[in-house]
């Protein structure tokens, strides 16, 4: 019996290793995940100025979202376009620009 509890409790203990780092590694995943979307989204958004960009911690199962801010070029109002980026094939799509009247976003600032 206490040869059957070792291989329990060494399974128990090595279960939960794999499992810890497997949510590290997940963790790691979506914020790279994240950072794709939002460099690659910014990147299609190239008609805006001083552009930011929010993006859905997750997105859905098969694409990233994100928005878009930021300022057209020659104009003074800034807009926001919603940003859908496709998980399989790495490409986005930008939808219109929605103007303040439309929809109003606020960026929220990064701590230092």
């Amino acid at each position: 019996m206490t040869h059957h509890f070792a291989s329990a409790l060494t399974f128990t203990a090595a279960t939960v290793l794999v499992a810890s780092s497997a949510a590290a590694s997940s963790g790691d995943a979506w914020e790279t995940f994240r950072a794709e979307v939002s460099q690659t989204c910014l990147a299609a958004a190239s008609s805006l100025e001083k552009a930011s960009a929010v993006v859905d911690p997750f997105g859905s199962e098969s694409f990233g979202l994100a928005l878009v801010i930021g300022t057209p070029k020659g104009s003074d109002t800034a807009v926001t376009q919603i940003c859908v980026f496709d998980k399989q094939k790495k490409t986005v799509e930008l939808g219109g620009e929605l103007t303040p009247d439309t929809i109003n976003i606020t960026v929220p600032t990064k701590a230092p």
